[in-house]
């Protein structure tokens, strides 16, 4: 066995170390201040916490105008549902949002027919940029048992991020997104320094996990950002020929 021989300074380097080991205490490391704020959680998971901003709680609108012109949302709110009005066009939220946890429940009426992207098709902008479909979307679409390209099925950052995985319940039944999204952050000059991120879960499943998104959504061409501070979310009234689709118990909670 060969010996190692220390000098006299590393033994005393290697006593104090010890010694000072044996004077920490737990305490060291426990920090008490500042306190997080107390939230009370819903009943159930799906309800709003006492700190959210309720969107839609099945009653009205007033949370809601149309993106063409700001004038009223012009949706149908009936039976604690809202569903599509797709001659109204796209609405968006009255207050604008920078980071945020998203909840919001959608159903694709049952009997659905079609394929491909006209089937359920719709979609949730986390920040609504302008008119019509300029923002961040991800996709809502009926993806049970329908073909069409990964980046543009339920739950993808379309035309950006396939979901992780296919989490779509049949038709007629609710699907739920639970997301977290992290706004861009731009300079003065308007140059990206932070990206846009997505974390969001289809029904209890991760189907994007801290996505770094490369700009806004574009149905043709590469995505780009432009520069932009807190935005409405917005809620899209697609054209294709399939039978509207519902939301309901949509809340936001805003994050540092």
């Amino acid at each position: 066995m060969k010996r190692v021989l220390l000098g006299v300074g590393a033994v005393a380097l290697l006593v104090g170390a010890a010694c000072a080991q044996e004077a920490a205490k737990p305490q060291d490391t426990e920090q008490w201040a500042p306190k997080p704020p107390v939230v009370t959680p819903g009943a159930t998971d799906a309800a709003a916490p006492s700190d959210a901003v309720v969107l839609f709680d099945g009653k009205d609108l007033s949370e809601w105008v149309s993106t063409r012109d700001k004038g009223p949302a012009g949706w149908k709110v009936e039976g604690g549902l809202l569903t599509v009005n797709k001659l109204s066009g796209n609405i968006e939220t009255k207050r604008s949002f920078r980071n945020y946890q998203l909840h919001l429940e959608w159903r694709v009426p049952a009997g659905t027919t079609g394929s491909g992207q006209a089937r359920g098709n719709s979609g949730v902008f986390l920040a609504s940029t302008g008119g019509g479909d300029n923002g961040y979307e991800i996709q809502i679409l009926d993806s049970f048992e329908n073909e069409t390209y990964v980046n543009g099925q339920a739950a993808s950052i379309y035309k950006q991020a396939p979901p992780l995985a296919n989490a779509m319940r049949r038709p007629g039944e609710w699907q739920t997104y639970d997301v977290i999204w992290t706004a861009p952050v731009f300079d003065a000059a308007g140059k990206v320094t932070s990206p846009a991120r997505v974390t969001a879960i289809h029904n209890g499943v991760v189907v994007q996990n801290n996505f770094v998104l490369t700009g806004e959504t574009r149905y043709i061409g590469k995505p780009q950002y432009k520069s932009h501070g807190a935005s409405p979310i917005k809620l899209q009234a697609h054209g294709d020929p399939s039978p509207a689709i519902s939301f309901r118990n949509i809340w936001v909670r805003e994050l540092p």
